[in-house]
């Protein structure tokens, strides 16, 4: 009897494991991602005659708590229209009672990809920028990520920003409502999916309060931290580093090049308090926004030369008008006196 591969046995099971989507709208091309929970495919929208990406349960789950995360995490995505965040199109289930949900497509790479194509500082920190504001709009309706990541940011292909990955997003309030243009109020209820002690995120990227388990703790500056992780790797080309003597591996002790100002706002979103933090991802994005304009920001207090050398450089062309003109009134006077 033939045995099949390792390969083979596994594409089998793959095929087997492929959700039947003839019921609907929707017709599969193939598998663009799996995680541990759902698998992310590439589709076609018969009716709209346009690719979709659909989020499906990887197998069949009688476990209501499965099934009502992936619908909450449609509702969250769906309540936040913003254009750093992926819009939902549309949810259901099939009939072997998998809940899906339909995404726009977003062709484009990682955030780590892109920072391997890209050397410009500036560049990187306008993404990072777009990035903070995505997240920004979310802490404004009552929601957190907690898992932020360069793996979780997309950069599209016309340069454009997405936060993927709301997963285990928090709901900060019970009472979080939006209200639509038709006047229909929908709500989705706080986060009751985790209790005390459940690690939730990345290592390397979680907050200290998150490493702990500390949920009831967690709030926008959880993200905040998260964020300045990401930062750090811009600055770096590194992942975080944390030792048990220093504590964090300061970005200007691998590169020194990286100004005093960006390292201080790296260094305020990961501080180990976090009440030493940015108060939410729109603080940080202020200070981004200074930095890439070459303003002072709030997380670094400069020294009296740092100020001159910057009003130097913002003025150059005023100063060198006012030095020729002097240098020509010199030479007209010298000149004069012959």
């Amino acid at each position: 009897m033939k045995r099949f591969s390792d390969e083979t046995i596994a594409h089998l099971s793959e095929v087997a494991n492929e959700p039947d989507f003839q019921a609907t709208k929707y017709t599969l091309i193939r598998q663009l991602g799996r995680g541990g929970m759902a698998t992310v495919y590439l589709a076609v929208d018969q009716e709209l005659q346009r690719e979709v990406a659909i989020k499906v349960i990887n197998i069949p789950d009688l476990n209501p708590d499965t099934t009502n995360r992936m619908i909450r995490e449609a509702r969250i995505i769906s309540q936040l229209e913003h254009p750093g965040i992926v819009p939902v199109h549309d949810v259901g289930t099939l009939d072997d009672s998998r809940v899906y949900y339909v995404m726009k497509l977003v062709r484009g790479q990682r955030l780590d990809e892109y920072v391997a194509q890209q050397s410009s500082l500036n560049d990187r920190l306008r993404k990072f920028h777009l990035t903070c504001e995505a997240v920004a709009f979310a802490h404004a309706h009552s929601v957190i990520h907690r898992d932020l990541k360069p793996q979780n940011i997309m950069i599209g292909s016309f340069g454009e920003v997405m936060v993927l990955d709301w997963g285990v997003a928090k709901i900060l309030r019970s009472d979080a409502l939006e209200t639509h243009p038709n006047g229909a109020v929908a709500k989705v209820e706080a986060s009751t999916d985790t209790a005390h002690g459940t690690i939730i995120g990345t290592p390397l990227f979680m907050s200290p309060e998150q490493t702990r388990g500390e949920i009831a703790e967690l709030d926008e500056r959880a993200d905040v931290y998260s964020l300045g992780a990401i930062l750090y790797f811009l600055l770096t080309n590194e992942l975080p580093r944390l030792t048990d003597k220093l504590g964090l591996v300061r970005p200007r002790e691998t590169n020194r090049k990286i100004s005093k100002a960006a390292e201080a706002i790296c260094l305020k979103a990961m501080a180990q308090q976090k009440n030493d933090r940015y108060n939410g991802a729109k603080d940080l994005a202020a200070d981004i926004e200074k930095l890439i304009d070459n303003q002072p920001v709030s997380a670094y207090r400069e020294n009296i030369f740092e100020r001159l050398q910057r009003w130097v450089n913002k003025n150059r062309l005023l100063i060198f008008l006012i030095l020729a003109y002097i240098v020509m009134r010199v030479f007209f006077i010298v000149t004069a006196r012959r």
